[in-house]
C-alpha cells in the first residue's frame, strides 16, 4: 500500500469512526468531562483521569472541528476544558495531577507536562471559538508568567518545580515548545513572548539535550543540564528522537536555522536505525545512551511520531532523499494501523510486547491526542509533497 492510500484509509478511520465513538463514549455527559479509557467493548471505564487527558481531548475535538469534522465538536472541546479548570486548577493557578472519575481530586501534585497541555488547548480554543480569543489570550499569558515565577530554571528552561527536585526532564520542555509554536501563530496572542520561549526551548535542546558526540536526545539531567547520573541518564526514547525532530523541523522552517535541520536529521536517523524492531517493523519504547536496547516493548505514541517526522522531512526534501522519507513514513503508517485493528472500530492497542502480542487493556484517551496529529500532518505534508 503506498502512502496516499494509507493517508486516505487514516482519514476515513478517524472521521468516520474514532471521532464519534470518542464523542459518544469518552465523554462523560454526567461530569461533563472526559474518560481516561474505553474498553475493548466499546464502553467507557471508571478509571482514574489523569489531568493531561483533558486539555489533549479539548484538542482533538478542536483540531478535527477547525478541520471541518461534521459531528458534534463544539460542546465537548469547551466542556473539556471547563471541566479540567473546575475539577483540577489549584489555587495557584496551575493544574493539579489526577482525579477520580467522580471528579475528586487525588493527586494535587505539579507537574511542568500538565501545565504545557493546558497552553496547547488555549491556543487551539482560540482558533476555533473566536469570541473567546482574547480570554484565552490573557489565560496563556498569566499561566506562562506564573510558570516563571514558580520555576524558571537560571540557566534556560524549567525546573520540575519548586523547591526543585532532580532529575529535570526533556519531556515536559517537548510539550511547552509544541505549545509555544501553537501560541506563537494565534491571532492576539503574545507573538514575541511565545517565540522568545520556543527559541529558548530549541536552543536548551540543541545544545544540552542532544549529546553533542552522539546526536541522541537524553531524558533526564542533573541541575547543570547535564546527564543525570547512573542508568537514568542514559535513557534515550526512540518516541522522543522523532518527535523531537519533527518539533525542530517545524521551528528551523519558521526561524531558518541549518543547525536544528541538522540535529533533526540525526535525531531521526538515530530513531530509525536504533529504535524499529527489525522483526515487528515498529518502534520501540527505550534505548540507551549506546543505542542498545533497554525496553523492546512497543506502543502507540511513538509510530504516531515516527510517521509526523518522516512525513515532514518527506515535506522538505527533493528526489530521492523524498523517496527515502516517504518509505520510512509508508512503514509508520503501517505500524500505526497495526495498532488500529481492534473488535471496535475507533478503538487502538496501546502496548504490542517483543513477541508480537498486544496487551489485552482498555484504549487509552491520552493516545488519541498522538494519532489526530499524525493524521493531520500526514494531510498537511502530502498536500506539499
Amino acid at each position: 500500500m503506498n502512502i496516499h492510500s494509507q493517508a486516505r484509509e487514516l482519514a476515513g478511520w478517524l472521521a468516520d469512526a474514532a471521532l464519534p465513538l470518542w464523542r459518544q463514549k469518552g465523554f462523560d455527559d454526567a461530569s461533563g468531562g472526559f474518560v481516561e479509557t474505553i474498553d475493548m467493548q466499546g464502553e467507557p471505564t471508571r478509571a482514574n483521569r489523569r489531568s493531561r487527558v483533558q486539555p489533549r481531548q479539548v484538542y482533538c475535538f478542536a483540531e478535527a472541528g477547525r478541520r471541518g469534522w461534521p459531528g458534534d465538536w463544539r460542546t465537548v472541546a469547551e466542556a473539556g476544558l471547563a471541566y479540567f479548570d473546575r475539577v483540577y486548577r489549584r489555587p495557584s493557578g496551575f493544574y493539579a495531577a489526577l482525579a477520580d472519575a467522580d471528579g475528586q481530586v487525588i493527586d494535587p501534585s505539579f507537574d511542568l507536562y500538565n501545565q504545557a497541555f493546558a497552553l496547547l488547548a488555549f491556543a487551539y480554543l482560540a482558533e476555533v471559538f473566536p469570541e473567546r480569543r482574547g480570554e484565552m489570550a490573557d489565560r496563556s499569558n498569566d499561566l506562562r508568567r506564573k510558570l516563571e515565577v514558580h520555576c524558571k530554571h537560571p540557566i534556560a528552561g524549567f525546573e520540575e518545580d519548586n523547591p526543585p527536585r532532580l532529575p529535570l526532564g526533556s519531556n515536559p520542555h517537548m510539550h511547552l515548545f509544541e505549545a509555544c509554536l501553537a501560541s506563537e501563530t494565534v491571532e492576539g496572542f503574545d507573538k514575541v513572548a511565545w517565540a522568545n520561549l520556543a527559541d529558548e526551548i530549541a536552543h536548551l535542546a540543541m545544545d544540552h539535550f542532544i549529546d553533542t558526540e552522539t546526536g541522541g536526545l537524553r531524558e533526564f539531567f542533573d541541575h547543570e543540564w547535564a546527564p543525570f547520573p547512573g542508568e537514568k541518564g542514559r535513557v534515550v526514547e526512540p518516541g522522543h528522537q522523532f518527535e523531537w525532530a519533527w518539533l525542530l523541523l517545524r521551528w528551523a522552517e519558521r526561524r531558518g536555522s541549518a543547525e536544528a535541520i541538522v540535529k533533526a536529521r540525526q535525531l531521526f536517523e538515530i530513531g530509525e536505525e536504533h529504535g524499529i524492531c527489525p522483526k515487528r517493523d515498529v518502534a520501540i519504547m527505550t534505548l540507551l545512551d549506546d543505542f542498545s536496547v533497554a525496553d523492546p516493548v512497543a506502543r502507540l505514541w511513538p509510530q504516531t511520531e515516527w510517521l509526523k517526522a518522516a512525513i515532514r522531512f518527506a515535506a522538505l526534501t527533493e528526489g530521492e532523499e523524498r523517496q527515502r522519507y516517504l518509505a520510512s513514513a509508508t512503514r509508520a503508517a503501517a505500524a500505526l494501523e497495526r495498532f488500529l485493528q481492534t473488535p471496535i472500530r475507533g478503538l487502538w492497542r496501546d502496548k504490542q510486547q517483543a513477541d508480537g502480542a498486544f496487551v489485552e487493556e482498555p484504549a487509552p484517551a491520552s493516545s488519541f491526542y498522538h494519532i489526530v496529529c499524525a493524521i493531520y500532518e500526514l494531510e498537511d505534508c502530502l498536500k506539499r509533497v
